[in-house]
């Protein structure tokens, strides 16, 4: 079985800025926390990814390529407005981190994930690194699209 254990922070600052990043549109066919079935569309090349319940830092992940038109297509059918927004591949001693820039409803957000291989592994922490939010359930892209980011920022000192 795959599993995606994987640990996302706030950004501050634009110092983890690049001059490239990828382009996502992505919808959820299912929200259920026992299971989220995600459509993506990363630049020219499409996705279909389950993913299982969340436990600590970790779940179980399957994600397969499928033609960019059927993507296209079952984009209609996923409830809310999509997740739109720019992926930045960082290294940082030795470490590769995505960093998403939200547009859209979720305009203004920028969270930073890293993969591990492990929950307990050690990373380098970049200066641009915030507060983790990998245990707030506001911040899952699947619940963004439905409780977007405009809708609660500046609460709790969450801008």
């Amino acid at each position: 079985m795959a599993v995606e254990v994987e640990r996302k922070f706030r950004v501050v600052g634009v110092a983890w800025r690049t001059d490239h990043g990828t382009r996502y549109r992505q919808g959820y066919l299912s929200r259920d926390p026992e299971r989220t079935v995600r459509v993506r569309i990363a630049d020219d090349q499409a996705f279909l990814t389950v993913k299982g319940r969340t436990v600590g830092a970790s779940r179980p992940e399957f994600e397969y390529p499928i033609p960019l038109a059927d993507a296209e297509q079952l984009l209609g059918l996923c409830g809310g407005p999509l997740i739109e927004k720019t992926r930045h591949r960082i290294v940082h001693d030795g470490m590769t981190w995505e960093v998403d820039e939200f547009t859209g409803d979720n305009a203004g957000l920028v969270i930073a994930e890293i993969e591990l291989a492990s929950e307990d592994q050690a990373f380098a922490t970049p200066p641009w690194l915030g507060q983790e939010v990998t245990h707030d359930p506001r911040y899952y892209n699947a619940n963004l699209s439905v409780n977007p980011y405009r809708n609660w920022c500046g609460q709790r000192g969450d801008d």
